[in-house]
């Protein structure tokens, strides 16, 4: 009996080691049903206790939407980021498209237009792609069955989000001092300074 509880225990340690190897060994963040493939039915346990194990440690497990990935530990980040300098940033059309579409997914381009009240440029959705943040979802059963956009689990990786529930509220926005005390525009600061002509070209977008 205590040899089976040992071999169990072999087994059990052994299937730990190959999902911390796997995640280690990856560029990007895996998910449950490609480990479960590699490790068994138990990895969702499996993936638990390694996050446990790591919790104290410089290096955290952490959940990307679907998939798991390591990650330097949150308190650590400031000290190790290298601050370098972007050669293109992205414009204000990208910026406020990536925020309409992160909070209020699915969206057509239509919608996007309307919360902006200006013409997206079919640019600003490629940069958008390019990045990884955003991707095609359902068309639409609507007439004309106009294409919806959704953000990726590389959106939620890189800004160190474990699902959409974790996007700042309106709230937490203002008190980080993003967003002023004016009214804001479905979960977007505008001020009238800043709001374009209803109709006018997307200028921010070339």
């Amino acid at each position: 009996m205590t040899e089976d509880v040992t071999s169990a225990d072999e087994v059990r340690q052994g299937k730990l080691r190959l999902l911390e190897a796997l995640l280690f060994a990856s560029a990007d963040p895996l998910d449950e049903e490609t480990l479960a493939g590699r490790i068994g039915p138990e990895v969702g346990a499996l993936l638990e206790r390694l996050r446990a194990d790591y919790a104290p440690r410089g290096v955290h497990l952490v959940r990307t939407g679907a998939g798991w990935a390591f990650r330097t530990a949150a308190d650590l980040a400031p000290i190790l980021r290298q601050e370098e300098e972007v050669s293109k940033k992205l414009s204000r059309a990208a910026i406020e498209t990536l925020a309409i579409i992160a909070y209020h997914q699915p969206v057509t381009r239509a919608e996007i237009e309307a919360i902006r009240g200006v013409v997206t440029s079919k640019g600003t959705l490629d940069i958008l792609m390019e990045h990884g943040w955003i991707r095609p979802g359902r068309r639409r059963e609507t007439p004309g069955r106009p294409l919806t956009w959704i953000t990726t689990d590389h959106f939620l990786d890189h800004f160190g989000l474990e699902s959409l529930r974790d996007l700042p509220s309106v709230e937490d926005l203002r008190a980080a001092g993003l967003l002023d005390s004016r009214p804001v525009l479905l979960g977007l600061g505008a001020s009238q300074d800043d709001a374009p002509t209803p109709g006018a070209a997307d200028s921010q977008d070339e």
